[in-house]
């Protein structure tokens, strides 16, 4: 069959890389046998794909965050925290949640609406008194936005008013640290303009 075909061929594959590549360090030697051991059950491609290639922390990082943006979107369409909470869980990565902190603050920032902000903050505290989300990997989440603010201000131009905001109302509620908050990149908003303008100050 098919299967039976793809399983020798890539054992033959795995089998051949193991034979020539005697100056393998041990961990490279250990994980080609394991291919092999794999590779050489039934339907042994489709196993791999399932231990190495699909599931949890080996997903690709594209794939993650595609998916963590649309776990967002359709949060913020259903407003479903239990729902959101079961999707997050079922990608299997606990290690990459940092993704979801720094999406779902960039999705505060380029909206700049008071409902989105809100419903973030719950959907953020929610996962965050579960203990789903660490305090360690909202940090992370956060520390990756205050990195992005200049390219972020690009397009959206008060985005250092919104996070001063947002972060504010995420410490109150107990989502993000003291440390955290006291990173948060204030900009000085109020500027002069230009002489022709009688030096008015503008926000």
């Amino acid at each position: 069959s098919g299967d039976s075909k793809q399983t020798s061929e890539g054992s033959s594959l795995t089998e051949e890389m193991i034979n020539t590549s005697l100056t393998l360090s041990p961990d490279i030697q250990a994980a080609l046998d394991r291919a092999h051991v794999l590779l050489s059950m039934k339907h042994g491609m489709v196993r791999l794909d399932n231990v190495w290639g699909v599931g949890g922390g080996q997903r690709p990082v594209k794939y993650l965050i595609k998916k963590m943006n649309m776990l967002l979107r359709e949060y913020l369409s259903s407003r479903d925290i239990q729902e959101a909470t079961r999707c997050l869980q079922e990608l299997e990565v606990p290690h990459f949640h940092h993704e979801l902190v720094y999406e779902a603050v960039v999705i505060v920032l380029e909206s700049g609406n008071d409902l989105v902000s809100t419903a973030i903050l719950m959907l953020l505290k929610s996962l965050a008194d579960a203990i789903i989300l660490t305090v360690d990997q909202i940090d992370r989440g956060f520390d990756r936005v205050f990195e992005s603010m200049p390219d972020i201000t690009l397009d959206v131009p008060n985005a250092y008013t919104v996070l001063e905001r947002f972060s504010e109302d995420c410490f109150k509620e107990g989502v993000i640290t003291n440390r955290t908050k006291a990173k948060v990149p204030i900009r000085a908003r109020k500027r002069f303009v230009s002489e022709g303008d009688g030096g008015r100050i503008k926000e």
